[in-house]
């Protein structure tokens, strides 16, 4: 086997892996907003015992992208694919922690008697899953106006924090007793903002892979 056929070969894998792992964050978003909206604490604690299996396929992917580094002596263009991905994995295993954490925080939430609709957490959820799915299809497929577009995506996770942050303050000041629970549901929502943040990230380490310019650089 050929250096060049053994490093595709390799870089395939961490390819396939990558994808894996988003396919973990998705279903870990999706379980976490369920979750929440089901007050389905099960459902909730599972998510926290996944996570595990997200940091575990980090540190695989990053033996696999240090091994091809190490071994194959890769070109320039090689080199910014396999530390794009390196990049990458540590923005999406971020992304799973922080809908860890929104598992964790759903454990807490106690019964709903608040009548706060959840409708916006949950558009909101959907949006940053995408973006997820989006910043890591860029990467596999080169494509740069997908990664480009990631960033204008994120207008709209910012607008539905706004909305919902705006929502919940007048919740907490016509009724100071649910305000526990308001400020839980803030602290979520900020997690959200924080994974379409992340996404952004992938989206310019992808813009990097292809270019060799980081935008923020």
């Amino acid at each position: 086997m050929s250096i060049r056929v053994r490093y595709e070969k390799e870089l395939q894998e961490v390819f396939n892996n990558l994808v894996l792992m988003c396919r973990y964050i998705e279903v870990a978003i999706e379980k976490c907003i369920k979750a929440l909206t089901d007050l389905d604490y099960e459902l909730a604690r599972e998510v926290c015992e996944e996570d595990k299996r997200i940091d575990k396929l980090e540190r695989e992917i990053e033996q696999s992208c240090l091994k091809i580094l190490v071994m194959e002596h890769p070109l320039a263009s090689d080199f910014r694919e396999i530390s794009a991905a390196l990049k990458m994995i540590t923005d999406l295993e971020r992304i799973g922690d922080q809908a860890h954490d929104i598992a964790e925080i759903t454990t807490k939430l106690g019964d709903d008697d608040s009548a706060i609709k959840l409708e916006n957490i949950t558009n909101m959820a959907t949006i940053a899953i995408q973006m997820v799915k989006d910043g890591v299809q860029a990467y596999i497929n080169r494509d740069l106006v997908l990664a480009r577009s990631l960033d204008q995506t994120d207008d709209k996770v910012d607008e539905l924090f706004r909305i919902i942050m705006a929502d919940l303050t007048v919740h907490i000041k016509k009724n100071p007793d649910i305000a526990d629970r308001a400020i839980m549901l803030m602290m979520i929502t900020k997690y959200l903002e924080r994974i379409g943040d992340h996404a952004i990230n992938i989206g310019e380490w992808v813009e990097y892979a292809i270019t060799g310019s980081h935008p923020k650089k």
